[in-house]
């Protein structure tokens, strides 16, 4: 059986939730990765409020789709990230400009939005954990361990009393691996499940394109966290580096075609999704297959539409018996 084919909401939030189910339907999709940000869903309310939670459900319903995860990203952010400018972005108006107030909404938001999960049926939450040691990657001037060390175990000591409730409501925390995030590649997420001790609430939303950027096989990473991955992103990225553009970005915004590399819709890029697809065969994974659409450089609605066919092609299931058995005796 093929998997369920959704996608993330959070690049639709100028949509309210109503018109984002209409248009996802009328696509085709079997379902919503529905990010706690703009109409779509408001952890808080949807932790203490039945009758939202059941609002939100009836919409779904109502469209013919289903939720298997909602996605914390933002917020999640805001856990363990250190503050500038930017961060109040993410942070609602009464904790702006605040470091250590904006941390303890955030803390105390990614457990509504465990409950949120709960209530919704859904069994993983998806998103960031922030990191304060992003800036000292280069290691220059020059890092010490001790340093990196002292970040790791601050995400631990920020992120155990949710991972608690979210224990307590039977959800999981699928951590998408990327660049900011105290695990961006295969070494700092093995470092982060080891600091964790390997407790189970906590896992992968897999996402290949930020893997490949980097120079990381993402079939690979599959294979190396087979028991981890909790969820799983279709995204795309194209390396375009000509001698002139580095891999660092140069400060140059996203969809800007002299960047060495840009996320590109489904199918114009360079990640190998059939062997992504066969890794996740081989480890079991049922679970949805979400489309995150980022693509600068084309139509939304068009690009959406062409991911869901491109996914649908790509979805095929583990066969069932070896290719050879006919010939056994």
């Amino acid at each position: 059986m093929s998997k369920p084919v959704t996608i993330f909401t959070g690049q639709w939030a100028d949509l309210t939730f109503e018109e984002v189910c209409k248009l996802m339907s009328e696509l085709g999709y079997d379902g919503l990765e529905i990010a706690c940000w703009g109409d779509h869903l408001d952890p808080k309310r949807a932790a203490e409020d039945h009758a939202y939670v059941e609002d939100r459900l009836r919409t779904l319903e109502r469209y013919g789709l289903k939720c298997w995860a909602i996605g914390s990203h933002l917020i999640g952010q805001c856990v363990g990230d250190n503050w500038d400018p930017r961060l109040d972005t993410f942070a609602p108006d009464h904790v702006k400009g605040q470091p250590e107030k904006i941390r303890e909404w955030a803390v105390e938001e990614m457990k509504y939005v465990a409950r949120a999960a709960k209530n919704l049926g859904c069994r993983v939450v998806t998103g960031f954990t922030g990191s304060p040691i992003w800036a000292y990657w280069y290691s220059f001037p020059p890092t010490p361990e001790e340093m990196i060390e002292e970040g790791f175990n601050k995400i631990v000591e920020l992120w155990t009393p949710i991972f608690d409730e979210f224990d307590k409501q039977g959800v999981l925390f699928a951590l998408e691996v990327h660049p900011t995030e105290i695990a961006f590649d295969l070494y700092t997420t093995e470092k982060l499940f080891k600091h964790f001790n390997y407790r189970r609430t906590l896992g992968l939303n897999f996402d290949p394109s930020h893997l490949l950027w980097q120079g990381v096989q993402p079939h690979l990473f599959i294979r190396e966290f087979a028991d981890r991955i909790y969820h799983v992103h279709m995204k795309d990225v194209a390396v375009t580096l000509d001698g002139r553009a580095g891999i660092l970005g140069s400060f140059i915004n996203f969809g800007d075609p002299r960047r060495g590399w840009n996320f590109r819709s489904l199918g114009h890029g360079d990640v190998n999704f059939e062997e992504i697809i066969r890794e996740l065969n081989a480890i079991g994974y049922e679970g949805p297959l979400s489309v995150e659409w980022e693509d600068s450089g084309m139509d939304r609605v068009f690009g959406a539409q062409e991911s869901l066919e491109f996914v649908r092609r790509i979805n095929f299931s583990p066969s069932t018996r070896a290719f050879d058995e006919s010939l056994k005796k």
